[in-house]
């Protein structure tokens, strides 16, 4: 008896020898991987088309990387799905550190809500690396509209046929266009673009009768006929500081107070020691003229953070807002 218990504990001791053994194994190959990187060129699929402020930072951020790095930084625009299929680009390529993506905040925290079915899973097959923050949104009106807040602009709009642009199914634009029909008793209808040039473009026309998004794609139409009626977050904007927030004007929502983000994501499985280098040079490039440019130019005060600082943020703010989307109860499919 004693002889075969001896021999049953040799047998497990020797598994679990073996299993550390493999488990080292795969550790130091995993460290092994990390300190060659980088070895080729790295990947950041963008979701959106180019011109917007998502592209603005990878193309930025990437032309920093590849000095420091040495090796080539390419930027794949694949817009299109509502940044479903840049996304899953993403999910879908091998954790090696070669390739990034970058959407919007709400296409990766509240999708998981909007969507009954996505191609991939936003808990297990993505990883945050930082988020580039957006600043506050503009929210714009064509001249023609007798509006001159956020209050006025929903009167009217409950005597008018209006429609809101968005850059996105499930975007900060389509949450608050649908949180002011609710609780306003309003019809606004929702119309998705791909990205913002466009949606800006028609607010210019007259097609759309308001539009949310960055500083600097609204700038771009603000001496055709376009002009702010407010701004979102918890600040004025530092483009407009005569424009009220829209707290400021009155609405208490939440949805309204809170800033989101351009995520930067890897796939799930990608080495601590990649994420933790490249989160760690979008900090430092945040600090060069060439950001700060694009800071000034998009009307952002704040700054990325490093890989403890965004997993914190990201444990914190994901919650809320798929809350918010889950009170809203929109549905994209």
């Amino acid at each position: 008896m004693k002889s075969t218990h001896t021999r049953r504990h040799l047998v497990q001791s020797a598994a679990l020898a073996a299993a550390a053994l493999c488990a080292c194994g795969a550790l130091s190959s995993a460290w092994a991987q990390a300190a060659k990187w980088p070895a080729k060129p790295i990947k950041i699929v963008v979701a959106f088309p180019p011109g917007g402020l998502t592209d603005a930072y990878a193309r930025n951020y990437g032309e920093y990387l590849s000095g420091k790095l040495g090796v080539p930084v390419v930027i794949e625009n694949k817009p299109g799905a509502g940044a479903i299929i840049g996304i899953d680009a993403v999910a879908k390529s091998p954790a090696d550190g070669y390739t990034f993506g970058m959407s919007t905040s709400g296409t990766f925290w509240q999708n998981r809500v909007l969507y009954a079915k996505l191609p991939y899973n936003l808990d297990k097959d993505l990883t945050p690396v930082t988020v580039f923050p957006s600043g506050p949104l503009v929210v714009g009106i064509p001249d023609k509209i007798p509006a001159k807040n956020m209050a006025e602009f929903v009167a009217w709009a409950k005597k008018n046929p209006t429609s809101m642009g968005t850059y996105a199914p499930g975007s900060y634009p389509h949450m608050l266009a649908d949180q002011t029909n609710r609780q306003q008793g309003t019809s606004i209808q929702s119309v998705h673009y791909r990205g913002e040039a466009p949606m800006w473009l028609d607010v210019a026309s007259g097609q759309l009768q308001i539009a949310v998004g960055s500083f600097q794609a609204f700038n771009t139409v603000s001496t055709r006929g376009v002009r702010p009626i407010g701004v979102t977050g918890s600040y004025r904007s530092p483009k407009l500081p005569d424009v009220p927030t829209l707290t400021e004007q009155g609405n208490t929502e939440k949805l309204v107070t809170l800033e989101g983000g351009l995520p930067l994501v890897a796939p799930a499985g990608t080495p601590e020691a990649v994420l933790k280098r490249m989160a760690d040079e979008a900090v430092a490039w945040a600090n060069t003229d060439k950001a700060a440019k694009l800071r000034e130019t998009f009307a952002i005060p704040n700054k990325p953070k490093n890989l403890a600082d965004t997993r914190k943020d990201w444990e914190g703010e994901v919650p809320v807002w798929i809350k918010l989307a889950v009170d809203l109860g929109i549905k994209l499919d």
